[in-house]
């Protein structure tokens, strides 16, 4: 059912009146429903009309051509989950905690290596060093603090390589 802006403001505002009252359930509204108005839903370069249609030809949705393409309801769910913050923030996450965990583990096994040869003391110490910096870098990523992480593990790297040079 399409009503104009202003009928579904009022229906809008008849609901409220009646969940105050205590007559009528809340709808359950996902977060980006719950944070758009109805007053605010149009673009400022659109021509409304009267009866609150958009005469544009330009689609509603940004990437509404990209998903026109889609053919699969499931790839629909996918490339809305691919803008979500959250599901951003969670993959940087892994990825900093994942690659923090894989060069210190690198880091050690060169360390181990190289204590077994005749390196100097120093090579090995270096590669062990920058293998905590690197799984330290790996604890503060899979804490969500990735940008420190990031830099950590530029810093592990810079460790290692630099330690790789006294041999």
């Amino acid at each position: 059912m399409h009503l104009p802006r202003s009928a579904a403001v009022c229906r809008e505002m008849v609901d409220l009146r009646k969940l105050a009252a205590g007559r009528a359930a809340p709808h359950p509204l996902s977060q980006r429903d719950a944070l758009r108005s109805p007053a605010m839903s149009g673009r400022g370069d659109s021509e409304i009309s009267e009866t609150g249609e958009d005469r544009t030809d330009r689609p509603e949705h940004e990437h509404a051509e990209d998903l026109e393409d889609i053919q699969d309801p499931d790839d629909i769910d996918d490339a809305h989950d691919a803008d979500d913050p959250a599901q951003v923030a969670r993959r940087a996450r892994w990825t900093a905690a994942v690659t923090g965990a894989l060069l210190a583990l690198a880091g050690l096994a060169a360390s181990a290596l190289r204590l077994s040869g005749s390196a100097p003391a120093l090579v090995p110490a270096a590669y062990a060093f920058g293998a905590a910096v690197c799984a330290l870098a790996a604890f503060l990523g899979s804490r969500g603090r990735t940008r420190r992480a990031l830099w950590l593990l530029v810093a592990g790297v810079m460790v290692m390589a630099l330690g790789d040079q006294f041999d």
